[in-house]
């Protein structure tokens, strides 16, 4: 039985749990390449960052990408282009923007920030990074919804997160938000 046989079994067996570790493998690694790209000569790679970002992965996207995505599927079964679309905006206005907030509370919790450097952080950082999502996630969901069956779409998902993720992982670790 091939890697594949194998995944595809555990996603019909284990659906949350298999898309969770899948979201978390996925976020460590991006972390480790974010920093990995950004490391001095004299810095090392910081593994609780990286674990931070992969229980970010298992613990919320994953079954939050589970979620998300079989109630896309439900109410929106389609995926001619109208639906797709749909899709698209609905994921733009609720699912991306609500993501995005709870990684940048958690990771910001996590590293010690109060509630007042959490609210600094998110009003500093949050819309500049769904803007730039903005011409990224579009030609991605459309991807998804479009091509890939429900049941992978949040490997996909996840493997498009990536690339995002580093992103991500670069801006939340920017110094903490000195409030005006």
């Amino acid at each position: 039985m091939g890697v594949l046989s194998w995944y595809l079994r555990m996603l019909d067996v284990r659906p949350i749990i298999t898309k969770s570790i899948s979201a978390g493998v996925i976020y460590g690694a991006a972390d480790l390449t974010a920093q990995s790209m950004t490391i001095g000569a004299f810095s090392s790679i910081n593994m609780i960052r990286t674990l931070r970002m992969a229980i970010f992965g298992l613990l919320l996207l994953g079954p939050a990408q589970h979620v998300w995505f079989n109630f896309l599927g439900r109410i929106l079964p389609k995926r001619d282009m109208t639906t797709t679309f749909k899709k698209l905006i609905v994921g733009q206005i609720f699912y991306g923007p609500s993501c995005t907030a709870v990684f940048f509370t958690y990771n910001a919790f996590l590293q010690g920030e109060s509630g007042k450097e959490i609210a600094f952080r998110l009003k500093r950082d949050l819309l500049p990074t769904l803007t730039g999502g903005l011409m990224y996630w579009p030609v991605c969901d459309f991807f998804t919804y479009k091509i890939i069956p429900v049941h992978l779409q949040p490997l996909m998902n996840s493997s498009f997160s990536f690339m995002w993720t580093i992103y991500l992982t670069y801006m939340a670790s920017l110094e903490k938000a000195i409030g005006a």
